[in-house]
């Protein structure tokens, strides 16, 4: 809980520090970066970090946390710290490096606002940032225990059994560890970590989504990003595993994390995607086809065409498995004569969408934000609307 002097100091500059986040966090990075160039090497999204991103993302978490100790003082936001545990954990984020974070994040925020930095503004946003990375620490040394985790245990070597191109961008790895030890438990929904070294000797991490669960191994999926121009890393990582990575090779992925996973119910289930974000939802939906589900199961999915959509017959086949379960496939451009149920953008109204729905979305930004609204329109709760985002996410907060 923020302290009653420290809350009226944070209400108060607010509006001044959130306003300044878009200098504040590029001249934080670049200091971070420049005293430990390790971190962008081996650790930060070097295509996020070009883009803008993953600055915005750490920009929104803190504002959205500074945001949520002001208006319930009586609660701690554990569905944001969650989502952001998983993920530091899933990259081999450590304790010791929020220290780091902290001594170049108040320098900057020194540097941009100058004497509007009082020694009681700076120690009262200082209660707000050990609030947040003590809150994370412990969530943090939880799941690493929970995955029988130490510091220096997250990656273990998976040895490629076959890969399977989905579509002309979409390629499926099916892989098993190296040692011939059991493969860690998943839930659908969840997604690995991939750790590669690049051309330069950079080790990049991405994480992808699990998009099934054979015995004895663990399946993910991975979409080649438009590669960058002038020298940008956009989609180096996606690229260098559609060249490099055949069956018989050997690659570094961590147990699968994540929050995003569907509860334990008999109440009515909506998995809606666009794009790649269905590599979750099939996995979902695979789960209740396998275990028998009876639930109303709605699935969602909107995509540029059938060539580009993958999973497509997944979808179809296990649809056809449960007894209570409808597929709504939206195209935008639908390519010839192909039957396609519906044309345009995921559009809910031409959706029944049952009482008591629990919702689960992934997929771009915008698409989550307009399926949220539609599902709220649709008398969905706040609160029963789940999501994925995959990259950082820019939308912390939002999902309350």
């Amino acid at each position: 809980m923020l302290s009653a002097k420290s809350a009226e100091v944070v209400e108060a500059t607010l509006p001044v520090v959130g306003g300044a986040i878009g200098d504040i966090t590029p001249l934080f990075y670049d200091r971070m970066f420049a005293a430990h160039p390790e971190l962008l090497r081996d650790l930060f999204n070097r295509g996020n970090q070009a883009n803008g991103s993953q600055r915005q993302a750490l920009a929104g978490s803190i504002a959205a946390f500074a945001s949520a100790l002001i208006a319930h003082p009586d609660q701690r936001p554990d569905a944001m710290l969650a989502r952001i545990a998983h993920k530091h954990v899933s990259v081999g984020i450590t304790n010791d490096q929020y220290r780091i974070v902290h001594e170049h994040l108040f320098a900057a925020i020194v540097d941009v606002l100058g004497e509007a930095v009082t020694p009681e503004v700076a120690a009262a946003w200082d209660e707000v940032y050990w609030l947040m990375a003590n809150a994370l620490i412990a969530v943090e040394d939880r799941l690493r225990a929970e995955t029988a985790l130490g510091q220096d245990g997250l990656w273990r070597p998976y040895t490629v059994v076959a890969r399977y191109q989905e579509t002309d961008e979409v390629t499926t790895y099916l892989v098993r560890p190296a040692d011939g030890g059991p493969v860690p438990p998943s839930r659908p929904g969840q997604y690995v970590s991939v750790r590669t070294v690049l051309a330069d000797g950079a080790r990049q991490i991405r994480q992808y989504s699990l998009s099934g669960s054979p015995d004895g191994a663990l399946q993910f999926s991975v979409k080649r990003a438009a590669a960058g121009t002038a020298g940008a890393p956009d989609g180096e990582v996606s690229h260098h595993l559609y060249e490099h990575l055949h069956a018989g090779t050997t690659i570094e992925l961590t147990p699968p994390l994540g929050d995003v996973a569907p509860a334990d119910g008999d109440g009515p289930v909506l998995l809606a995607s666009a794009g790649i974000g269905n590599t979750p939802m099939t996995a979902m939906l695979a789960h209740l086809a396998a275990t028998g589900s009876t639930r109303r199961v709605v699935s969602v999915h909107g995509d540029r065409d059938q060539l580009s959509h993958a999973f497509r017959a997944d979808l179809a086949q296990l649809t056809a498995k449960l007894p209570d379960a409808t597929a709504h496939v939206f195209y935008e451009r639908p390519l010839g004569d192909w039957p396609a149920e519906r044309t345009g953008l995921v559009d809910l109204s031409t959706v029944a969408v049952p009482a008591g729905t629990t919702a689960y979305l992934c997929g771009p930004l915008p698409f989550l934000r307009s399926v949220r609204a539609q599902l709220l329109t649709a008398g969905v709760p706040a609160a029963d609307i789940h999501y994925e985002v995959f990259g950082p996410d820019l939308w912390l907060g939002q999902d309350a």
